[in-house]
């Protein structure tokens, strides 16, 4: 199975894994550097749906 999560920008890696990081420490879940195939399904769309709600809050501060 072909994995297409790749990002676009090499240099970006950090900020979304910095991203990530703090978008997991505001709902609870405990993630570490490197495999966290221990996660539920639910921890894991967690950390997803936060991204999403800062991306869009910021996208929506960006209009003002």
């Amino acid at each position: 199975m072909k994995n297409n999560n790749q990002i676009n920008v090499p240099q970006a890696r950090e900020a979304m894994d910095k991203f990530k990081m703090q978008a997991a420490s505001e709902v609870g879940v405990n993630l570490k550097n490197g495999y966290n195939g221990d996660l539920t399904s639910r921890e894991a769309g967690s950390v997803g749906g936060q991204m999403v709600k800062k991306m869009i809050e910021a996208y929506e501060q960006g209009m003002q």
